[in-house]
């Protein structure tokens, strides 16, 4: 008889599992059994071992009928003193400590009863595995990982940002007043078209490249298998919050978008494990954020734009952990807590066309977004920029009164003007959008003068087709140097060269000083989500939570943005 028949006490057709916890499991469940036994009323429903497992690990329903019973609350109370000792001993929860049993069971039955050839994969996985989901060495790794993504997303999308804001700045917003001026429209038409339309929805177009590298890097991390890894590097983490790494999986999915997110929060057993992580899943740094602060890091901290990006990410990350921490002892302290389980996929190579079609897919609804929701939001704040008709300063617009009035809301933060205000005032929409409206405040008005003087005497259609396609080759040439001299030793980069700047980054760099800029970011980082992101809140916890989500998060942000700015004028950084 083998030992996986004499674990289950097989005898003829009758099986009982008893599987072994090992030996201080063992000794407290054999206390409790007796116990139990001993108690006619408790024996009479419940076999003595199974009730014991269930006593230890704390089932609550269980729990509450045991201490309903005569001599039940001082069977209750042995039980919490015996787990109290053996996570002593274990240094995680009985919970934890009983699944590792059971799945190490199970894991010995299968191998008992399969006959399954060995294979390379599986024993790569095993080997990757002791690395990448280390107890101690896997969340250095998950960092180092996430700063490799930046590098590269930074680095090697910055000949491709140039390309883009080259072409909109040029050929497209040539061409535009050249058709315009063919057709005969009022000049009106030519100010919506090139201060609203082009000025808006390009500023956001200028940034597809870094965002079709964020999605590429992201969907091998998640169809190679790592990302499952990530959530058991982080269950240590999680549980400081009162949750596990299970949550941490939707807030993955929150560095894409937070409305999937949300809805991701679904596959948690518990409300409040939903609630809990589903009020975390903004604080983590979306892709439309992604524009915002690419723009503001190579503005600012041009040599060191990738590792601004990382902490801000990592600021998220930290910040979930604290507002969750708080929420998991106080609006939510008495809800029940879920076992972490998770099966872990072997690791694969990605097919190179799978990539390509995951990435395009993702990038293709950030194109549609700039031509729908930011192209809309373009031309109304163009209107509300313009109105009352004539008006010639934009500060005396309709929009620009709006913003000047909440302005000084900021002014501790640094940034108390009416066009910094205004662009978080339409961040609420989409978060791109701060990037939108920042570039027709600051753009719109400026680059009349120069796209009337481009008009005149436009290079032919050729020459513009030819200068595009050449600029295309040139800025992939220069990635492909970038990304081949992130290898140690190899430079194929001047290291004196300087950094290109976009037209957004140079009037950004007169309107905001570095601290101003740090406690921008903050703010963006934290503040109230989007409108679609409130109504997914809204749809799968309530009205309440979706206020609870606004309130919480746009008073923590003015906060941090304080601080960061204060802060930093007193360490002179100012």
């Amino acid at each position: 008889m083998t030992w996986a028949a004499q674990a289950w006490g097989v005898r003829g057709s009758e099986r009982a599992v008893h599987i072994h916890y090992g030996e201080e499991i063992q000794r407290e469940v054999a206390s409790l059994a007796a116990r139990i036994a001993a108690d006619s009323t408790l024996a009479t429903h419940y076999p003595p071992r199974w009730l014991a497992l269930k006593l230890l690990e704390g089932e609550a329903d269980l729990t509450a009928r045991v201490a309903a019973l005569p001599q039940g609350a001082a069977l209750v109370a042995e039980a919490r003193r015996a787990g109290e000792r053996l996570e002593a001993i274990y240094g995680d929860s009985v919970e934890i400590a009983l699944a590792d049993a059971r799945y190490g069971f199970i894991h010995g039955v299968a191998l008992e009863v399969q006959r399954r050839a060995p294979t390379a994969r599986y024993d790569m996985t095993e080997r990757i595995d002791r690395i990448a989901a280390h107890r101690v060495l896997g969340l250095p790794i998950f960092l180092g990982v996430m700063y490799v993504m930046f590098k590269l997303v930074v680095d090697v999308s910055a000949p491709f940002l140039d390309w883009v804001d080259g072409v909109i700045q040029g050929p497209v917003s040539r061409w535009a007043g050249v058709l315009l001026g063919l057709v005969g429209v009022p000049e009106w038409v030519h100010a919506l078209v090139r201060d609203g339309i082009i000025a808006g929805v390009g500023a956001v177009l200028v940034f597809v490249p870094v965002l079709f590298l964020l999605y590429l890097f992201l969907t091998f991390l998640e169809d190679s298998g790592y990302m499952a890894r990530v959530a058991f590097v982080m269950d240590k983490l999680m549980s400081f919050t009162g949750l596990h790494g299970k949550s941490f999986i939707p807030l993955i999915l929150g560095f894409g978008c937070a409305v999937p997110a949300i809805y991701a929060t679904r596959t948690l057993e518990n409300e409040r494990d939903r609630i809990v992580t589903g009020l975390l899943v903004p604080l983590m740094s979306c892709s439309a954020r992604l524009p915002v602060y690419v723009l503001f890091g190579l503005a600012f901290f041009p040599r060191h734009a990738d590792w601004l990006i990382l902490a801000l990410y990592v600021s998220g990350i930290l910040l979930a952990g604290g507002v969750g921490w708080l929420f998991g002892r106080t609006l939510l302290r008495s809800a029940p807590h879920a076992l972490f389980a998770l099966e872990l996929p072997p690791y694969r190579l990605p097919t190179l066309k799978g990539l390509l079609l995951h990435t395009w897919d993702k990038t293709k609804e950030f194109v549609h977004k700039a031509g729908t929701v930011i192209l809309a939001v373009s031309v109304v704040l163009w209107v509300l920029m313009n109105m009352p008709w004539g008006v010639e300063e934009a500060r005396e617009s309709w929009f620009g009164r709006a913003a000047a009035t909440i302005a000084p809301v900021f002014a501790p933060a640094g940034f108390g003007t009416w066009e910094a205000s205004g662009a978080l005032m339409t961040g609420f929409i989409a978060k791109e959008i701060v990037v939108s409206t920042m570039s027709q405040v600051y753009l719109g008005a400026e680059s009349t003068g120069e796209a009337a003087v481009r008009a005149e005497e436009p290079p032919t259609l050729g020459e513009e087709i030819g200068g595009i396609l050449g600029g295309f080759v040139w800025a992939a040439v220069d990635a492909g140097k970038i990304l081949v001299s992130l290898v140690p030793g190899i430079n194929l980069v001047d290291a004196e060269a300087e950094v290109e700047d976009l037209a957004l980054t140079r009037a950004l760099g007169a309107h905001f000083s570095t601290a101003a800029a740090l406690a921008f970011l903050v703010f963006v980082l934290v503040y109230t989500p989007c409108v679609a992101t409130l109504g997914a809140i809204r749809s799968e916890y309530g009205w309440k939570w979706l206020w609870v989500s606004a309130s919480y998060q746009l008073a923590l942000a003015w906060v941090l943005a304080v601080m960061v700015y204060q802060g930093s004028h007193f360490l002179g950084w100012g």
